[in-house]
This record gives structure tokens, sequence and C-alpha cells, in this order.
């Protein structure tokens, strides 16, 4: 399985750096070039060529950092697609979708254009807990404790399997999960504030280092390599100090245009 890391953070971001300013870009992954995990981040990242590739979006919750580059996608297909593309989520997930972006308000609803019976997406419901075929992939959906339903996802192929905790605060279903997964090979796990802004991330239903790590530790996997991802950019710095000093045997830390093979 290879996973190419097109945005890893919890927002948008031009960060100085001493040669050239970096682009820090919303949560998108892309799965073996056809699947996307996460849409806050795509054109930016992929050109029109590697877009048409994607044939399954799929969705961890409706907050905008996941979803934003998704209507963006959406025009750059529409005049040159032979198959919709696949936008799986669940129920509650779709509904917002429809109700407070493709309503032909906010944008136009590329799930009925550019004709209802060849539309650019076509929606997919998941049910929690229920495992699906995507492709080549094996997805199932867990719910996790966010500030809107949200899902983690736990991805697999013959060979290897990822677990993705999408935003969440401690949690205990995606972990479950995963310790039960045969050939897990990584995690990818929020922190998205230091640990000063303790209260903050319980507000809003996010990690911080040391609790990043206490989940961590509920896998049972103390050697599963495992990447931090949605820091926000003011405290990137402070956050993978802090993971730093937990004992971890392989911590990671994604950043865009890494790839990861499992």
């Amino acid at each position: 399985m290879r996973i190419r890391v097109l945005g890893c953070h919890g927002a948008d971001c031009l960060v100085s750096t001493g040669d050239r300013p970096i682009r820090q870009e919303s949560c998108g992954f892309l799965i073996d070039d056809s699947v996307l995990l996460d849409a806050g981040t795509i054109g930016v990242q992929l050109t029109l060529a590697e877009q048409r590739r994607i044939r399954v979006v799929l969705l961890s919750h409706l907050h905008f950092d996941h979803i934003k580059g998704l209507p963006l996608l959406a025009d750059n297909l529409a005049e040159g697609f032979d198959t919709p593309v696949l936008v799986a989520a669940t129920e509650s997930v779709m509904q917002g979708l429809m109700e407070h972006v493709f309503n032909d308000k906010v944008y136009p609803n590329f799930f009925q254009l550019p004709d209802r019976n060849h539309p650019v997406f076509q929606a997919q419901i998941l049910e929690p807990g229920k495992p699906v075929t995507m492709g080549h992939l094996d997805v199932i959906p867990v719910p996790v404790n966010h500030a809107v339903p949200t899902v983690g996802y736990v991805v697999k192929d013959q060979d290897a399997a990822l677990l993705y905790s999408g935003d969440t605060y401690q949690t205990e279903d995606i972990w479950s999960v995963g310790r039960t997964t045969p050939n897990l090979k990584a995690a990818f796990i929020e922190s998205s504030f230091p640990d000063e802004l303790g209260a903050l991330a319980k507000k809003s239903k996010h990690l911080t280092p040391s609790l990043f790590f206490k989940e961590f530790q509920k896998l049972g996997r103390p050697q599963l390599p495992v990447y931090a991802y949605h820091m926000k950019p003011a405290f990137k710095t402070q956050i993978q100090a802090e993971i730093s000093r937990f004992e971890i045997e392989q911590v990671g830390f994604l950043r865009e245009d890494q790839i990861i093979t499992i």
C-alpha cells in the first residue's frame, strides 16, 4: 500500500523557512493513486491527470478542512471523466454535503451534474463498523469522539493495513479494531494542540501529545510505526517536541509530499 501525503495539517499555512516558504495543507492522503482519504487538499498537489485517476473519496467528517478540496475536484473533472467518482461517507456527512455544500447555492450539485444519469460524483453511504470493499481495498469506518459525527478508518489490502484515527478526542472503538487487525503496519493519529492547550483540545475534541501517547498505548502494539498528523501549524514545533519526549519506538511526523509504503 502506497500512501502519498497531499496535506496533513490542522489548517493551511505558508511557513517561512531559511530557503523558501513551505506550504502546510489540510488533510488529504492518496492511497495507491486511486483512493483519497479525506479531501482537504487535492488540486494544489495533484495534476489534472492525477486527479482523473481518483476513483474513491473517503470522508471522515464534515468539517471544512476535510472536504474543501472536493468541490474543486468536481470542477476539474466535469469536462473529462468517464465514470463517476465514488464519494463514501456516513449518512450524516453525506446529508451535510448535500444541504450545505452541493446545494446549488454554495456550489453546484455535482452529484447530479452534468447529467443526473452521468454525474461527476456518486454517493455511497457507509455504516459505522461495517466493512466495505472499495476497489482493491477493504475499508472499515469506525466511530471516534469528535465535535461532530466522525469516523476513523482501517484500510486494508492483501498485505497490509493502515489505521487512520480521524479527528478525535479520547476514544475506544478504533483502537479495539486496530488491536485485532492482522498485518497492521502503521497508524496515523492526530495531535492538534500542545499540552498547555489541553482545555481547548478537550472542548474542540482533539488530542494533545500526552493524549496522543495514551491513545497509541491502547493499540497494544508498542513497536508499530505511528505518525502524528493534524498538527496546527502555529504549534507544530512544540507538538513535535512534546511527542518526542515519550518513549515510542517508531514515531514520525507526517509532512506534505511524503510517501509511505506499508
